[in-house]
């Protein structure tokens, strides 16, 4: 019964997150720093973070279809050398590891339920 109703609240918390609009932070500043302000995307989009080689860090809503070098460059056109990731979760835009840290714990929560299931069957 602990491991129905683990299991249920794992798939409904994961559910409840895919029906939301997406949030992205939304901030340009040269110390790369915390960004505290967000925004509502619209379903269109993707966050974007973009890094300018020795400059500053932009992080904002961004339609999913411009994340690719040639329109961003056009979209930035004073900007030269960077790094940039688009991604599709909330709030993923907040640095270059912290997205690759929240999927992985995603994907070790349910490993990490189910084992706990079986020891307690």
């Amino acid at each position: 019964m602990k491991c129905s109703l683990g299991l249920f609240l794992l798939v409904c918390c994961v559910t409840l997150s895919l029906g939301s609009s997406l949030r992205c932070y939304r901030c340009e500043d040269y110390t790369g720093g915390r960004c505290e302000v967000q925004e509502v995307c619209s379903y269109e989009d993707a966050c974007l973070y973009l890094h300018e080689k020795g400059g500053k860090t932009i992080r904002r809503c961004i339609r999913y279809t411009d994340c690719d070098n040639s329109r961003l460059s056009q979209q930035f056109p004073s900007i030269y050398e960077y790094t940039y990731r688009c991604c599709n979760s909330d709030l993923c835009n907040s640095g270059p590891a912290t997205a690759a840290s929240m999927w992985l714990l995603s994907l070790l929560a349910v490993p990490i339920s189910l084992w706990s299931c079986c020891i307690t069957a």
